[in-house]
C-alpha cells in the first residue's frame, strides 16, 4: 500500500471522528535538547509554523543558560526532565539505563531531584513536572518516590499499561533505530498512528475515564533526516488545523 493511501485513509478517519463530534489528543515529545542548534531551531520553527506545541525532554547535567536563553519566552515549548545526565548505567549484556536498579534507589531519586530543581530554575516559565527517562527505561521500585520529588506524570514509549503513577506515553516513533537509523518508511508511520487513532477515538461511554486516548509521537531533533522533517510537515498540515484533533501542551499534559 502506498504512502498516499495511508494519508487518505488517516484523512478519512479524522474526518470521521469530527462528523461524531469526538476530538483526539495528540502530544509530541522530542527528546535530548541540550544546547542551541540548527536541528532544533528547525524544529521551533516548525511548531510554530503549525502552532502545535512540542515537549522538549532535557537531560538537566547538559543544559545551561544558552539552551535557557534560546528558549525564554517561547511560547509552544515545554520542558520536562530527561533524567540526569543521559548516561547509560547498565552493564553490556543489559539494555542501556540511567534510572535502573544498578545503583542505590536514594542516588537515583537525589540525581532526579538535583535535575528537577536544576530545569525549573533555568526555565521558570516553560517547565513542566514530567519524568522522561531516558531510553524510555526505569525501575518500577522508583514510582512511589517521584511525586516526593514533585513530578506529576512519567512518559515513556509504548501503550499505557497499570501503573501506580500517571503515564502521559509516546506511542509513535518516527525514527529506524534498527535499521537506517533514518525516518522509518513514511507509510508505515501513518499506519501505526491510524492503528492509534481507531483505538482511541471510540465512544467515550465505552471507557471508564479517558485515560489512553492520546496519540504521543516521539521524535530525537538531532538525527532527523530530511525524510523526518517532511513526515512531521505533513502530519502538521493534516491536524494541526483538522476539527477532531487537538495538540496538547506540557502543561495539558500533567494537569488534566
Amino acid at each position: 500500500m502506498t504512502e498516499e493511501i495511508h494519508w487518505q485513509r488517516f484523512a478519512a478517519e479524522l474526518d470521521r471522528v469530527a462528523a461524531s463530534g469526538r476530538q483526539v489528543d495528540f502530544w509530541l515529545r522530542d527528546d535530548d535538547a541540550a544546547e542551541p542548534t540548527a536541528a532544533l531551531d528547525r524544529l521551533l520553527s516548525l511548531i510554530d509554523r503549525h502552532a502545535s506545541p512540542v515537549v522538549l525532554a532535557v537531560p538537566p547535567a547538559q543544559a545551561g543558560d544558552a539552551l535557557a536563553r534560546r528558549l525564554d519566552g517561547l511560547e509552544g515549548a515545554s520542558i520536562a526532565v530527561h533524567g540526569w545526565a543521559h548516561r547509560n548505567h547498565a552493564p553490556p549484556e543489559e539494555k542501556k539505563q540511567e534510572l535502573g536498579a544498578h545503583r542505590p534507589r536514594a542516588t537515583v531519586l537525589h540525581e532526579l531531584e538535583r535535575g528537577y530543581s536544576r530545569l525549573q530554575a533555568l526555565f521558570p516559565g516553560s517547565f513542566v513536572p514530567m519524568l522522561v527517562p531516558p531510553w524510555n527505561r526505569i525501575d518500577p521500585a522508583l514510582l512511589d518516590g517521584l511525586p516526593d520529588v514533585g513530578f506529576k506524570a512519567l512518559s515513556i514509549f509504548g501503550p499505557e499499561k497499570p501503573s501506580p503513577f500517571k503515564l502521559v506515553n509516546t506511542h509513535v516513533d518516527v525514527m529506524d533505530w534498527r535499521g537506517t537509523r533514518g525516518c522509518r518508511d513514511h507509510a508505515l508511520i501513518v499506519a501505526d498512528i491510524l492503528a492509534r487513532l481507531r483505538q482511541v477515538s471510540g465512544d467515550v461511554d465505552e471507557r471508564a475515564d479517558q485515560k489512553g486516548r492520546m496519540i504521543g509521537v516521539l521524535t530525537h531533533h538531532l538525527v532527523h533526516d530530511e525524510g523526518v522533517w517532511a513526515f512531521l510537515e505533513k502530519l502538521f498540515a493534516a491536524t494541526s488545523r483538522h476539527p477532531a484533533c487537538r495538540w496538547l501542551a506540557g502543561g495539558d499534559l500533567t494537569d488534566r
